[in-house]
C-alpha cells in the first residue's frame, strides 16, 4: 500500500472502531509535528516578527485584555 488511493480505500473498509483509533491517531501526528514545526520555526526566528509586532502594540497602548470583559 503505497498511494494516497490505496490509503483512502483501505481506510473506507475499516470497521467504525478502527477508523475512530486512526483518526486520533492521525491527530496526535499532526499535534506533534505542527508543534515540533513552531519550535523549528521559532529557534530559526522566523516567528520574531510576532513578538515585535506584539511589543509595538503593547508600547503604543493598543493592546487590550485578554480574555476581554463580557
Amino acid at each position: 500500500m503505497s498511494t494516497v488511493l490505496e490509503i483512502e480505500s483501505a481506510i473506507s473498509e475499516l470497521p467504525k472502531q478502527e477508523f475512530w483509533k486512526l483518526a486520533e491517531w492521525f491527530d496526535d501526528v499532526r499535534e506533534r509535528t505542527g508543534d515540533q514545526q513552531m519550535e523549528a520555526d521559532a529557534q530559526a526566528g522566523k516567528l520574531d516578527f510576532l513578538f515585535a509586532e506584539a511589543e509595538a502594540s503593547r508600547q503604543a497602548g493598543q493592546n487590550k485584555p485578554w480574555p476581554a470583559d463580557a
